[in-house]
């Protein structure tokens, strides 16, 4: 599909992705959607925003998220992150109290993770698009396909890059990724339903010790 419009690199890197009849079956099903009145999340032009912030080669970290949030004007492309003006979601204040127990990183009165993004943080949710209040709605309409094909591809492509896999929904993933190549950091997701078990997990310091060793470049995990 030539039309799609997403950052220049990923749309090489993914080209083959693009043609396949299950990326032009799920844009058919998201447009008919759309025309049947349906509310999807995030909006069209925010649906590649992880791409289009974090190009192909200048991924240093992936985090996983499972799909976008649901309410109105809280997708924004970007794994666990909302725009600013809007409350900070639960499992964002673990992973900002979880930053400060292991960098001594002040939170942020915000949710927005651009920043991050722009160092090389790659935001990526498995599910790139949602139903307006239905979790998961959109899980089986092919963007697993499309996100295991990304991580399969930064996994053979790149070297050295760190891996957050949050839950069990992302360690899933974790058979995708060449462990002798990259960093693969696992943990309890940080929702406040998994209590304190995603906490002491030291994902930021160890994914900035691997970048620093391997002289790609430590993220700055403090948002302005």
């Amino acid at each position: 599909m030539s039309n799609v419009k997403i950052e220049a690199s990923w749309k090489e890197a993914l080209s083959d992705e693009f043609s396949k009849p299950y990326f032009t079956a799920m844009a058919n099903f998201l447009r008919k959607e759309k025309q049947n009145g349906k509310a999807i999340y995030p909006p069209g032009s925010l649906i590649f925003n992880a791409f289009d912030t974090t190009p192909f080669e200048k991924v240093k970290v992936v985090i996983l998220g499972q799909d976008p949030y649901h309410n109105p004007g809280e997708a924004m492309g970007l794994s666990f992150s909302v725009p600013k003006g809007v409350r900070v979601p639960p499992s964002l204040k673990n992973i900002y109290k979880e930053l400060y127990g292991d960098l001594n990183v002040a939170p942020p009165q915000h949710g927005d993770l651009t920043q991050w993004a722009e160092q090389g943080v790659f935001l990526l949710n498995a599910m790139l698009t949602v139903e307006h209040k239905k979790a998961g709605s959109h899980k089986k309409i092919g963007w697993q396909e499309f996100t295991n094909a990304v991580i399969n591809k930064l996994s053979e492509d790149r070297e050295h890059l760190v891996f957050m896999l949050w839950g069990n929904f992302a360690k899933a993933k974790k058979e995708l990724i060449d462990e002798t190549k990259h960093l693969v950091l696992t943990s309890a997701h940080p929702s406040p339903l998994a209590g304190k078990a995603f906490f002491d997990n030291h994902h930021f310091s160890k994914a900035n010790s691997y970048l620093e060793e391997h002289e790609v470049g430590k993220i700055e995990w403090k948002l302005d």
